[in-house]
């Protein structure tokens, strides 16, 4: 497209993703420029059958969104959050006298600009500005040299997001009917699932081996030490935990020699008088090069390492840092630098660290991923010279310094010279048994005098790697101080962090970096996973256990590791022109030389037995008798529980699957069975009172499901432990709500509740929480009355808290989007409507586009209806059948012309 001179009147129109985008592209543009966000994507496949067009609504594919009948057209919708945006954005065009596409460089920017181009419908010229970085050179550049949209691109974006549709909109029900509803399946998300799912499993079919050794202590003449290992006796070698089987917990070689306690200690005795020598001395250089710039995965990785950030946090931080103009374009999976950043690299190596550590000629990196994405340069400190991390402090928040300083280090590091040292392995024999010792030094940091991973502080790192050893020579004679036997035990394989469920998904091609993020928050939000604060690690939840066991058996193409990788290098394919995407999603979709999707999913509702893969084996407890047959964990759909023939117990919310074994199964069992065994029975109504423990705690129940009335249940109260109830202590309990009296003021009754957010009292419309000294249980009436005639306090007024987070007004309400701590957590709301942040959340990973999308996926569900209670739905049904009687009928006539408009 050529650039036309601006003949016409009016200001230029620029159009971003976001605000912040927006106000920092703005500092580099003329007064002869308006530049305005469209807020994310402005249009996107229908997501719910009330966001479907009418016209469609008849058709068999319309669940769909996608017309998997012609060619897959997808049928396109505005939001309903989004069409006041778009308004805007025409009203701007109008007055414009051309069009400049700023959006990001990846797929989804290229797809946003199509979008605009396909809603606004622009008459004036329409120009695509593509720049990696937010610089006043990087967006002149980009002016001068705007180019067309690629149409490629484009399609790449729209062939992912129509798969991802396909998979999601058609698997997903099957979850719902099988397992419990409102699971969802995905492309990479049910292959992370797996992954984390089969690591699980490994934990949990785990066996611990124990060994034991010897640590010797050896002193020179001179008087220096130095600590060696055993490494073998009389020519046998020592195990150590890599030579354990772990589904068995015994030796893979049985030649190796496997000493216990009592066997350690005895060969420590044996060599405590016995001359030692050093039998061996061996001295090697060794060289270590610079890691590659970041990209999208790696920087992920390390800000997990090393400041415990999320994936999502780390990208919302990456994203502020690029949309205010310190770094470059954070989604990409190429390593290379442009010259002009190589230039500024080295040039910082030579003032910040001296021309001793400044390579003769400039370093680069080769991408190792198959289709580097389409941004073409790794993460980088944006501009030229990069901007000493010390000068920004002031401008950064704490997180985006972090980042800014790790980003700039390595990118620093990546153009210095390699580190060198020498690395020393000593071996003492004494008496036929063999120890050895090995240490390093550096002897010259190299690269590591700016950037260590996985360390915060490069000059104390290099100082704990240096393991300098005593100068020794071969046969010299050493003195034996001290033998000390150590036990060992062999630990299971560690579960996936968010760092490494990222490089594992990388190096199997699942995925895109640049997808990761959404990825995880989804699995968490999905809860096929929960964290657990022991190594931030991801835990599977039994539901996990359950969609990857249907998966695996019934659909097992759709979480192949193999077949998902040869996914992403079709769609890349298509990415570059050499892929057809109908030819390439009919093959997906219908099949051809493999089952599509749709022939997999044929009557597999009528195959699959819920119950079957519902059923997690936890094993068979040794013995005979009803206690020992085979104990399962079944997951129904109202949450998993245990299972023994006819004994069920709950299970423990976060309780990690692999801490579920046989013995921890049947202490839940047995407390279950005294949950079943009354405390006692009620003198009034004669029936049974139990304590026991669900799901949400422990909890008194009055009689049992037999009965013709529902069991009455009451939760104990704060500070209570189910050991301490007694029949008369639960028969109080279930006494909730008790009256106290009447009012005398106005004669209404006085009442002490139990509720969700901990005990009050009640007259007529008035409520008042009771102090932590005082106890519903033993209110008095004065004491009630004297809280009631206390002003009320409105909600929250007394711990009435700064908003966590502000951010801009939100382009429904135009109100500001703020981020506040409610009872059930943090929040987010735009004035209108409030979402809760999904459980794993941190507030400090909330952004402002992650806090529209929350408030858009909750106002799409609609208001939460309030339960009514029996005595108004009686009350409204005698109502409502009274109308109907009075009501004459309706004429069929009149009833089928209503029909027809409708």
């Amino acid at each position: 497209m050529t650039k036309r001179a601006a003949a016409a009147t009016g200001k230029s129109l620029v159009i971003v993703e976001s605000p912040a985008k927006a106000r920092t592209i703005g500092k580099f543009l003329g007064s002869g420029f308006t530049i305005e966000a469209s807020i994310g994507h402005i249009r996107d496949l229908p997501q719910g059958a009330k966001e479907i067009p009418e016209r469609y609504k008849g058709e068999d594919w319309a669940y769909l969104g996608v017309n998997v009948n012609e060619g897959f057209e997808p049928v396109y919708v505005v939001p309903k959050g989004k069409s006041q945006q778009v308004s805007k954005l025409k009203a701007l065009l109008k007055g414009a006298k051309d069009l400049y596409l700023a959006t990001d460089e990846d797929r989804e920017g290229e797809a946003i600009s199509w979008h605009l181009c396909e809603v606004l419908k622009p008459k004036v010229p329409v120009y695509r500005l593509v720049f990696h970085e937010i610089t006043k050179e990087a967006i002149h550049k980009a002016m001068d040299a705007p180019r067309e949209i690629d149409v490629d691109l484009v399609r790449a974006q729209e062939v992912r997001r129509i798969v991802d549709r396909l998979y999601g909109y058609d698997v997903s029900p099957l979850l719902w009917r099988k397992i419990r509803p409102r699971l969802s399946a995905g492309r990479v998300q049910s292959v992370a699932v797996r992954l984390i799912v089969e690591r699980e499993r490994l934990r949990m079919a785990f066996v611990s081996a124990t060994y034991w050794d010897l640590l010797g202590t050896f002193i020179k003449a001179e008087g220096q030490s130095l600590d060696a290992m055993l490494v073998s006796v009389d020519g046998r070698k020592a195990p150590s935990s890599r030579d354990f089987d772990s589904a068995t917990g015994k030796l893979k070689n049985p030649s190796l020699l496997l000493l216990n306690e009592a066997e350690a200690v005895a060969l420590a005795q044996r060599l405590q008088d016995a001359p030692s020598r050093v039998a061996s001395l061996e001295d090697k250089p060794y060289t270590t090069r610079p890691y590659p710039p970041f990209t999208t995965s790696t920087l992920q990785q390390e800000a997990n390492r090393k400041c415990g950030f999320t994936a999502r946090h780390t990208m919302q931080v990456a994203q502020s840092l690029y949309e205010n103009g310190h770094i470059t374009y954070m989604r990409t999976d190429s390593t290379n630098l442009a010259t002009v950043a190589v230039d500024a690299a080295r040039d910082l190596v030579a003032s910040q660290y001296g021309s001793e550590y400044l390579p003769d000629g400039p370093r680069t990196y080769q991408t190792k991923v198959k289709n580097a994405q389409e941004a073409h340069e790794a993460i980088r400190p944006a501009g030229s010279p990069f901007g000493l991390p010390e000068d920004l402090r002031a401008k950064l928040s704490p997180d985006e310094f972090k980042l800014y300083d790790m980003i700039w280090k390595r990118t620093v590091a990546s153009q210095m010279t390699d580190a060198r040292g020498r690395r020393i392995t000593i071996t003492i024999e004494t008496d036929g048994v063999v120890f050895q010792v090995s240490g390093k030094t550096i002897e010259f940091p190299g690269y590591l005098r700016a950037y260590v991973e996985g360390s915060d502080d490069p000059e104390a790192e290099l100082a704990d790697r240096d393991d300098v050893l005593p100068s020794v020579a071969v046969d010299e004679v050493l003195t034996c101080r001290k033998l000390e036997a150590k036990g060992h035990t062999t630990k299971p394989p560690n579960r996936y962090s968010e760092a490494s469920l990222t490089r594992a998904l990388e190096e199997m091609g699942i995925g895109r970096p640049s997808t990761y993020a959404s990825i995880i928050d989804t699995i968490l939000a999905r809860q096929y996973v929960f964290k657990i604060r022991r190594g931030n690690v991801l835990v599977p939840t039994w539901t996990a256990f359950a969609v990857s066991s249907l998966l695996e058996s019934h659909l097992p193409d759709l979480v192949d590791y193999k077949f998902t990788a040869e996914m992403e290098d079709e769609l890349d394919a298509i990415s570059r022109g050499e892929l057809g995407h109908v030819e390439y999603l009919k093959q997906f979709y219908f099949g051809n030389t493999h089952p599509g999707l749709k022939d997999q999913l044929k009557n597999k509702i009528d195959e699959i037995d819920a119950r079957e893969v519902c059923q997690i084996r936890i094993g068979k407890p040794e013995g005979d008798g009803p206690e020992s047959a085979e104990i399962f964990v079944r997951v129904g759909r109202y949450g998993p529980f245990i299972q023994q023939d006819e004994r069920r117990a709950s299970l423990p919310e976060n309780m990690p699957p692999d801490e579920l074994t046989i013995e921890a199964a049947l202490e839940l069992l047995a407390k279950a069975a005294i949950a079943d065994e009354p405390l006692g029975v009620c003198p009034d109504t004669h029936k049974p009172v139990f304590v026991k423990i669900g799901r949400f705690g422990p909890y008194v129940q009055l009689g049992t499901p037999d009965d013709d009335e529902k069991p009455k249940n009451a939760s104990l109260l704060k500070g209570m432990e189910p050991e301490d109830i007694d029949v008369a202590l639960a028969l109080k309990l279930l006494s909730l709500p008790r009256t106290l009296g009447d009012n005398p003021t106005g004669g209404e009754p006085v009442v002490a509740h139990n509720g969700r957010f901990g005990p009050y009292v009640k007259c007529g419309d008035e409520t008042r929480s009771l102090g932590q000294d005082v106890s519903p249980l033993d209110v008095t009436l004065p004491q009630a009355l004297e809280l009631l005639a206390q002003p009320k306090a409105r909600r929250g007024q007394a711990r009435r808290k700064e908003p966590i987070k502000q951010f801009d007004p939100s382009p429904v309400t135009n109100e500001p989007v703020l981020l506040l701590e409610g009872r059930y957590g943090p929040y987010v709301t735009d004035g209108q409507t409030n979402a809760s942040l999904p459980r794993g959340t941190s507030p400090e990973e909330v952004t402002l586009d992650y806090a529209l999308q929350l408030l858009k996926a909750r106002a799409e569900k609609g208001p939460t209806t309030k339960k009514k209670s029996t005595k108004k739905k009686a009350a409204k049904k005698k109502t409502t059948k009274k109308k109907a009687a009075k009501k004459k009928p309706a004429k069929k006539k009149t009833a089928k012309k209503k029909s027809a408009k409708t």
